[in-house]
């Protein structure tokens, strides 16, 4: 099935049989690494039915766009995860694949001219769907734990400078207090309720658990990611704190 690309930048289209329909406009845009080592690769394996993933879209290293699956379709890249008030993140979210060995291949940087054409097709999309900057996510925020893509070293500020997603500058790493594993009181029970107003998929049960713990590593991976630990410091409460301000202020003015 071909189609007409979406994005007028686009420069090559290679349909993937990997979809169905949408039950909801698209209001999330998620990035992803490929975690593959090569772009070739891991296209040949968005578009090949037997493994039964796919994604709307596919930046190389060298900035080539290549779009996959039409975006009022819904491609099949987020698996198991929710955000806010969406369980199925596939059916509402757009899927961009960036050509990156990531953690399991040294985490290697990603070239000037790939962001480049990830933020000028991010522009896009985001204009075209009105995605607000809050549902620019990474696959890690989607699945905590169990996806760690795009990684700590995607350049979230670069992007959220160029008018895609919501960053605010992480308070400093300090030694202090932190709030310890098992702990339950209030501390806890906010810090999860904050978690859970911003969109993260975790249980409130006031416990300082493993799957809270877990929440707030996908948390610092994206907005705090200078030490990506899973322990809730000053650092990383102040800069949720911020972020959610942020949000909130961005949504009332």
């Amino acid at each position: 099935m071909s189609f007409k690309p979406d994005f007028s930048g686009c420069d090559e289209v290679r349909p993937s049989p990997n979809f169905n329909n949408r039950k909801r406009s698209p209001n999330i845009l998620l990035q992803h690494y490929t975690g593959m080592d090569t772009g070739d690769a891991a296209l040949e394996r968005l578009i090949a039915e037997e493994f039964k993933v796919s994604a709307h879209y596919l930046v190389y290293e060298d900035g080539k766009i290549v779009q996959m699956v039409p975006e009022d379709k819904r491609a099949w890249h987020a698996g198991k995860g929710s955000w806010a008030d969406a369980p199925d993140v596939n059916g509402v979210s757009i899927g961009i694949e960036i050509a990156n060995g990531g953690h399991y291949n040294g985490a290697p940087e990603y070239p000037e001219a790939q962001i480049a054409s990830v933020i000028k097709l991010s522009q896009d999309i985001v204009k075209r769907h009105k995605i607000p900057p809050e549902r620019v996510l990474g696959h890690s925020d989607t699945a905590p734990g169990r996806k760690i893509d795009p990684g700590e070293w995607f350049p979230w500020k670069r992007l959220s400078e160029n008018g895609v997603g919501l960053w605010v500058e992480p308070e400093p790493v300090i030694e202090g207090a932190c709030i310890a594993s098992g702990a339950k009181d209030a501390d806890v029970a906010k810090l999860q309720a904050d978690l859970a107003e911003y969109g993260y998929g975790v249980n409130k049960t006031g416990v300082y658990d493993k799957q809270t713990a877990t929440v707030v590593k996908a948390f610092q991976r994206h907005y705090r990611p200078e030490k990506v630990d899973g322990v809730a410091d000053v650092s990383t409460i102040k800069t949720l704190e911020k972020l959610i301000s942020a949000w909130k202020g961005s949504h009332s003015s």
